[in-house]
């Protein structure tokens, strides 16, 4: 349980009984009890004191760590309030730490993600945006943004200083950087997004080329009945699990044929439909055997309804059908599985640099932020490109900054007089 504020010190020595006069020292952990009203021990705890403002919210924060059962966390919580405390706010720790400084919105938002990540690789990446990836990234493009900007108005609002007015070709220049970088930003997202929602995979295919098999490899378990009976599987099986650290929803259909009854009928149906619901669409194929003209029809479906990738299952059998762009692996002795869950990433949004430098975007507040500043950084270079006065130009300078500005947090005006004068020799 952790208390924050003003009176976090005195709501825990009304609640705790300490072995001794308790002297807070920053930083330490003591033993402590907790008591009943009637002064029985409940349980024995530790308390952990951080001293303002070098604390999560900047206040004085008690950390009361109990032991792990529900009813003493909650006898402790009303024990809490009925000494002065109240309930905390859904995010109220996090919004403290933000409202004073402590951290900014996009680690606010990470510490978010982090809380409802469900893969390890997901923890991972929003850990880095908790310390501040994104920030970081995000900050030269600002500075740069920022020098033009001051440059523009040096040369407006002090020109009887000789104040030299940019040309056209220097300001494109200093335009062109913060737009790449902005665009990088943008294109980043589509893997971004991935890794923070994940996405459904469809296992779609003939009977008996292996379907299941393969849904149980790729979850690594037996999830799926498997048999040598053609139409086993009749409903769609799901389940969700970790592919390359992004989770994604494996959905294992109906085998598709022409159905010998109404059940079997009516789980092809379902088939297609969780085909077209998918994000990605696996398609199985039988290497032992020959392609029929079933298959081809399923991969043309499958490419028609949008992305999708083949599998040519089998593989560790003697050959007969060459299927151009189909992975090869093999469900029972798991050769290729490897490579084909790389795949199944990567057709929908390749991670490239940007993945090991972790300066990826995965929300889609920033995504709709960076895009209003792409949308006003174009328009400023027509603007330069047409020789519109600086000051029509500054507009879209500052209609770029204030999208970033709600990323990294606001821009005043001391700050651009600041880099007006320390960076030109006004009123020597």
């Amino acid at each position: 349980m952790r208390l924050s504020g003003a009176d976090a010190r005195a709501v825990a020595e009304k609640i705790l009984r300490f072995p001794q006069p308790m002297e807070w020292k920053p930083w330490h952990a003591t033993l402590a009890e907790l008591p009943d009203a009637e002064g029985h021990a409940v349980d024995q705890v530790v308390v952990t004191y951080f001293a303002a403002p070098r604390s999560y919210t900047t206040e004085d924060v008690i950390e009361i760590s109990c032991h792990g059962s529900p009813v003493v966390l909650r006898f402790a919580l009303e024990r809490a309030c009925a000494a002065g405390a109240r309930l905390a706010e859904p995010g109220e720790f996090t919004l403290r730490a933000y409202l004073k400084g402590r951290i900014d919105l996009p680690r606010a938002e990470a510490i978010r993600d982090l809380i409802d990540a469900t893969t390890l690789y997901q923890a991972r990446i929003a850990a880095q945006q908790a310390e501040g990836s994104v920030s970081r990234r995000l900050q030269p493009v600002k500075e740069q943004l920022l020098e033009l900007i001051a440059l523009l108005e040096a040369g407006i609002d002090f020109a009887e200083d000789d104040i030299s007015v940019a040309p056209s070709e220097e300001i494109q220049r200093r335009i062109e950087p913060v737009l790449a970088a902005v665009l990088v930003l943008i294109a980043s997202f589509a893997y971004g997004k991935l890794v923070r929602e994940g996405f459904t995979l469809a296992i779609a295919g003939r009977p008996n080329v292996g379907k299941s098999s393969l849904f149980n490899r790729l979850l690594e378990q037996d999830r799926a009945i498997v048999t040598d009976i053609p139409g086993t599987t009749r409903d769609l099986v799901s389940e969700t699990a970790s592919l390359e650290g992004i989770p994604v929803r494996f959905v294992d259909t109906a085998g598709i044929r022409e159905g010998q009854d109404v059940v079997e009928k009516l789980g092809i149906e379902r088939s297609y439909q969780a085909m077209a619901d998918a994000d990605l669409t696996l398609v199985v194929v039988d290497l032992s055997t020959p392609l029929t003209d079933d298959d081809r029809r399923l991969i043309e479906k499958a490419q028609g309804q949008g992305r999708s990738l083949i599998a040519g299952n089998k593989c560790d059998l003697p050959m007969k059908a060459d299927v151009p762009g189909a992975f090869p692996v093999s469900a029972l002795t798991g050769e290729g599985i490897a490579e084909l869950r790389r795949a199944a990433v990567n057709v929908l949004a390749p991670r490239g640099r940007l993945e090991q430098e972790g300066g990826f975007i995965t929300n889609l507040r920033h995504e709709q932020l960076l895009q209003e500043a792409r949308e006003a950084l174009e328009q400023a270079q027509q603007a330069t490109g047409h020789g519109l006065p600086h000051e029509m130009l500054l507009l879209d300078l500052y209609a770029a900054l204030r999208p970033i500005d709600g990323i990294t947090g606001a821009t005043t005006v001391d700050d651009i007089l600041n880099r007006i004068f320390s960076t030109f020799c006004i009123g020597k």
